[in-house]
């Protein structure tokens, strides 16, 4: 579905992304985890189309953004736009007829009043509503939990097991680790620009309990906390 090749990205002379590569199939879903600031949302943007790169990615799907919801971390909104009115632009940015806002509302949001006014949580929950009803192949979820409540993260959750079970790619990021473990498929550990680890399933708790040790080791123990 989409083959990343020997992926780079520069900003001036200062190296982003290393030499990347990732194949995702159809039907399954990619955590991609690192400390802020190694990459991942750069990394999405490539695949978006909304950065440029040195480097190959292929899709079967052409062109690829036409067929691409993301999910970004930092959303914009029309300072005079509904949540009615952005979710319909955006659906007819694919030529998709909706029927009943109402029951495609999933996430009860007030779709009459302007998006630039709701939450941050709300904000994303309008943008996640928004892409999913363009009925896109691939999804890049920019940290898609962080900042909603718990029902909503369930929900979340659940999508993300729908669209993998309709055969869809999906890349996610996740600081929050319990998250990826009930959705991804594989999880590919992105530091400093380059990937250094690709963990399955059966070594997600390796994978987590190395992660403690390499971020907390004993610095709390500094703070005298008893």
């Amino acid at each position: 579905m989409i083959d990343i090749q020997a992926l780079h990205k520069f900003y001036g002379k200062h190296q982003i992304l290393q030499n990347l590569n990732l194949n995702c199939e159809k039907g399954k879903v990619y955590g991609i985890v690192g400390e802020n600031g190694a990459g991942k949302t750069t990394l999405f943007k490539c695949i978006a189309g909304l950065e440029s790169y040195e480097g190959n990615i292929q899709s079967e799907i052409v062109p690829l953004k036409d067929h691409l919801g993301f999910l970004q971390t930092d959303l914009f909104f029309f300072p005079k736009i509904t949540g009615k009115e952005y979710i319909q632009l955006l659906c007819n940015a694919r030529n998709i007829s909706l029927g009943n806002f109402d029951e495609k509302n999933i996430f009860d949001l007030p779709l009459e009043e302007y998006a630039i006014n709701y939450s941050t949580g709300m904000k994303k929950k309008l943008a996640l509503t928004a892409i999913l009803l363009q009925q896109n192949e691939v999804f890049i979820l920019d940290e898609p939990f962080n900042g909603v409540d718990i029902q909503s993260n369930m929900m979340i959750t659940e999508i993300i097991h729908r669209l993998k079970k309709a055969g869809k790619t999906l890349l996610i990021s996740s600081h929050i680790f319990s998250t990826l473990r009930d959705t991804c498929d594989e999880i590919h550990l992105l530091q400093k620009g380059t990937f250094s680890k690709k963990v399955l399933p059966t070594e997600y708790d390796l994978l987590e309990a190395e992660m403690k040790d390499t971020i907390i080791g004993n610095k709390i123990d500094f703070l005298g906390l008893g």
